[in-house]
């Protein structure tokens, strides 16, 4: 039995103009300037209060950029609906997600930096709420890449990390696979380069999601 665990934003959803747009509106309400669209894609991933931190070149979370966290989640749900924002799955993805789906050695889950309830939404959506069968959010686990997410979804599952692939498109997935001990695939149409998903060790750099099959099978 294999354990697959995605990342959502840049993995399965095309998340980065609805990141970028309530981040840009939280930024201008504390009157400071808004980080540039590559700024904001090179934090997705982080948890909230850390990734606002780090836009603002702070080397800890303080309390402002926990004021900041609590405004965009307040701001989300509004700019999603005023701009007609779906987070749309990448091309390819759906296919992906039917086939192992009708895998019985195959189950599926979450490793995210949404919150809970970002990540309800996105599932519901789609209608893969029950095709998920594990999901760890920024609500849940310490910030990626520390291994928390992908170890309580292993425990929970009752599947051992080295029987696990996590894909995703970030170097946060990709340090969190290695230091929880499972396997990290990278994806080449998400927010960081493929060079920077190498150099964060991953095991491999796919272009298109139904690659990804054939690196799922049982050891």
């Amino acid at each position: 039995m294999k354990l697959v665990l995605f990342d959502f934003d840049g993995t399965l959803v095309d998340s980065a103009g609805l990141i970028h747009e309530t981040m840009r509106r939280t930024f201008e309400a504390f009157s400071h300037r808004a980080p540039s669209f590559e700024a904001t894609k090179s934090i997705i991933g982080l948890t909230l209060d850390i990734a606002i931190a780090r836009l603002q070149g702070k080397p800890h979370v303080d309390d402002e950029a926990v004021q900041m966290a609590v405004h965009y989640k307040s701001l989300f749900t509004i700019v999603r609906k005023d701009l007609d924002f779906r987070e749309p799955l990448f091309d390819g993805i759906a296919p992906l997600i039917e086939k192992l789906v009708a895998r019985e050695d195959v189950l599926i889950g979450g490793v995210t930096g949404k919150s809970r309830r970002g990540l309800d939404l996105v599932l519901e959506t789609h209608g893969y709420t029950p095709h998920f069968f594990v999901t760890r959010t920024a609500d849940d686990c310490p910030s990626k890449p520390n291994p928390a997410m992908v170890s309580e979804c292993c425990n929970e599952a009752g599947i051992a990390p080295s029987d696990t692939v996590v894909i995703g498109d970030a170097i946060y997935d990709m340090q969190m696979a290695k230091a929880a001990g499972a396997t990290a695939i990278g994806v080449s149409w998400g927010y960081a380069s493929v060079d920077d998903l190498w150099k964060a060790g991953a095991d491999a750099v796919v272009d298109r999601p139904e690659t990804i099959l054939s690196y799922i099978h049982q050891g």
